[in-house]
């Protein structure tokens, strides 16, 4: 009986999503850290550090980025 294990399915697929999730919060966090060196912290003076923090935010990091 082949796949009759639910935690080994359950498995495979949470670390294919955290996979892909710990890729995008890579990119974000990258970002986040290019836009500051480039333009300082401020948000108002600095277009590309707000529009990072947005995308943090709408893939739920921005608790760790704000």
């Amino acid at each position: 009986m082949s796949g009759h294990s639910k935690w080994a399915n359950i498995k495979h697929k949470k670390g294919k999503v955290d996979a892909i999730r710990g890729k995008v919060t890579t990119k974000i966090s990258r970002e986040i850290t290019i836009a500051v060196r480039m333009g300082g912290a401020d948000l108002t003076g600095n277009m590309r550090l707000k529009l990072a923090l947005q995308k943090a935010r709408e893939n739920n990091i921005g608790r760790r980025c704000a």
